[in-house]
């Protein structure tokens, strides 16, 4: 990305230190490293947000084909992407509704203790 050496970070270190002095350099050294965090923490939620944005598009693209084709012999892909939609939608529309197979998977018999 940049094409500065070792000689170039020792003059940059060196110029820091005689200007800020050896009271000031640490904290200088510590706001920078957190504006570089903050600015890495910023491009990787706008990176999964654009990705997201990708993987919607992607979906509802794939959800008009599906209706052009009116619902019969879709790709695996287009398949796919409607099956995803319809998940959605019913967890949207029943979020606390429990799934027949995880309700069968995760119960256990109640038993009473004879004390």
């Amino acid at each position: 990305m940049f094409d500065i050496g070792f000689w170039e970070l020792l003059l940059i270190g060196l110029l820091a230190l005689i200007i800020l002095g050896p009271e000031r350099l640490p904290v200088a050294i510590k706001t920078v490293r957190n504006w570089i965090a903050n600015a890495r923490r910023i491009s990787e939620n706008v990176k999964s947000e654009l990705t997201e944005e990708l993987r919607i598009h992607e979906l509802h693209s794939n959800l008009k084909k599906a209706e052009e084709a009116n619902m019969e012999n879709l790709s695996p892909e287009v398949a796919e992407s409607l099956k995803t939609l319809q998940d959605a939608a019913d967890m949207v529309n029943k979020p606390y509704q429990v799934k027949v197979e995880d309700a069968d998977q995760t119960a256990e018999p109640i038993t009473k203790k004879n004390s």
